[in-house]
């Protein structure tokens, strides 16, 4: 399989899969050619087995889709520890308004800008696709030095976990687990938040159109988006936020809102939300002004973080069935009152977020509305209290309220073995020393931990930016760190 990509930096054609380490960016080549959803991985999973196999590896699949491959040691090395390397199948699915794409259908276009590989308009898949990638070449290879090993590929880690929750006690084999899904390469993970969504819903009566309304659709779009764990405190704008400020504004003009659509994951930073709505045509330019007039101002607030924001309104047909006034206001007010972004700094670790909130999709249509939210924390006491302060917001406007797919952070072990061979194996080769952190992200490590506590784990990789957003990239020259370090650490264990 070859795989060619346009240069923004050169007019000239590059094989990305002659970019260094080769047999890894063959390897993301290959599986960035299976569609693989969270949630409808039989693809990507089939493409698992039959790589092992082919290998001659013994290779299985449990009850929910993981898939487990195993590897001898290489001469000398049989006596050593067994290490389950682990990463995530799945990828999430976001691309921009303007890009044509079936995702369920088509393999990820990819090209090379710089140091830089990217998507051309939506994700690129790097999360955890360069994981995946490393582990599929040290599995192939028949040069590297390396103890037994036991690769752990999981299934939907980005919307539930549930591969993680699913995998049974006794399966693994692994006395050190390397979770190779962190997204900065001088960073060695030892723990992680963990999280909860939050999901309100309510029915309203639809009322008929007054005839003689004027029709209009407000579009949020050209918002960065990104990580709702890794990016949440970076003040990035939030559509559905943005679109609500706007709603309230209308509460006072009687605006009848007739469709609301923003943001798709729960854990991406919504880039954009549409809303259509009528308003009486006495009230509409009055209306329409002071819309542009609050659309400057946030602009002019959110200058730094997003200079591509856009906030466009312009004249529709108007609906014949909007949404009732007393349904329309306890939405935007709840909306309003809902906590979004961080909520709480971690006492424990410098700089680290220790609970937070994303408001990820609003939707508004025939009849229901839909809120979702991501809730995370590294301390779950925390957590719980933020997610009964928005079911609170939800419920006195009207909502029911569901708390679900609960999973737990990761506690960090500072005196683990596993780190001190990772730290020292990187001071002795990039003569510095890593960041060693938790973050405010979903790692798996937490969830596997309570079904195998004795197993040592920490988490590293290569440098991935704008995740869970069509700007995600990665660094090349990070991957070729990243690879040289992870074959650094496989000599050195124990």
């Amino acid at each position: 399989m070859s795989t060619f990509v346009e240069s923004n930096h050169e007019n000239c054609r590059m094989d990305i899969n002659k970019i260094e380490p080769t047999s890894v960016w063959e390897n993301f080549s290959k599986l960035n050619a299976v569609p693989r959803p969270s949630k409808k991985e039989e693809r990507v999973i089939g493409f698992m087995l039959e790589f092992g196999n082919k290998l001659g590896l013994e290779t299985i699949s449990d009850e929910v889709g993981n898939v487990i491959i195993r590897k001898p040691a290489t001469e000398g090395m049989e006596g050593k520890k067994m290490i389950t390397l682990q990463s995530h199948l799945d990828m999430v699915h976001q691309k921009n308004a303007e890009t044509e794409f079936d995702f369920n259908t088509q393999g990820i276009e990819m090209f090379v800008d710089g140091d830089w590989v990217k998507a051309k308009g939506t994700t690129l898949g790097a999360d955890n696709g360069m994981g995946v990638a490393a582990i599929m070449s040290l599995l192939e290879s028949n040069y590297i030095p390396h103890p037994p090993l036991e690769a752990l590929f999981t299934i939907d880690e980005e919307t539930g976990m549930t591969g993680a929750f699913a995998l049974k006690e006794g399966v693994l084999k692994g006395d050190i687990l390397l979770n190779l899904d962190t997204e900065e390469d001088d960073e060695i993970d030892i723990g992680c938040a963990g999280g909860i969504d939050v999901t309100a819903t309510r029915t309203y009566s639809e009322k008929d159109g007054t005839h003689g309304d004027a029709g209009f659709q407000i579009t949020v779009k050209g918002l960065t988006g990104g990580h709702s764990g890794m990016d949440i405190h970076r003040g990035r704008g939030n559509a559905n936020k943005i679109m609500n400020r706007l709603l309230y504004l209308g509460l006072d003009h009687h605006v009848r809102v007739s469709f609301l659509n923003g943001g798709s994951l729960r854990n991406a930073i919504p880039r954009e939300s549409v809303c259509k709505l009528n308003i009486v045509r006495k009230q509409a330019d009055s209306f329409v002004s002071k819309v542009k007039q609050l659309s400057k101002t946030i602009i002019k607030e959110l200058k730094e973080q997003e200079p591509n924001l856009k906030i466009e309104i312009e004249d529709i047909k108007p609906a014949k069935k909007v949404m009732g006034l007393g349904a329309q206001e306890k939405m935007v007010k709840a909306i309003y009152a809902a906590q979004n972004g961080v909520y709480a700094m971690s006492g424990a670790i410098d700089d680290l977020v220790e609970t937070s909130n994303n408001i990820a999709k609003v939707k508004v249509e025939n009849g229901k509305i839909r809120i979702g939210c991501l809730t995370r924390s590294s301390v779950d006491s925390a957590k719980l209290d933020l997610a009964n302060s928005l079911r609170s917001a939800f419920e006195l406007s009207g909502f029911d309220v569901e708390l679900s797919g609960d999973y737990p952070g990761w506690n960090p072990n500072p005196n683990s073995e596993i780190l001190t061979v990772v730290k020292d194996t990187y001071v002795n080769l990039f003569k510095e020393e890593p960041r060693v952190v938790a973050c405010h992200a979903g790692l798996e490590c937490g969830i596997l931990g309570q079904n195998y506590p004795e197993m040592d784990m920490v988490s590293f990789g290569p440098t991935i930016l704008g995740a869970h957003s069509p700007d995600e990239r990665v660094s090349i020259s990070s991957v070729q760190k990243f690879w040289s370090f992870l074959l650094e650490v496989l000599k050195n264990t124990n």
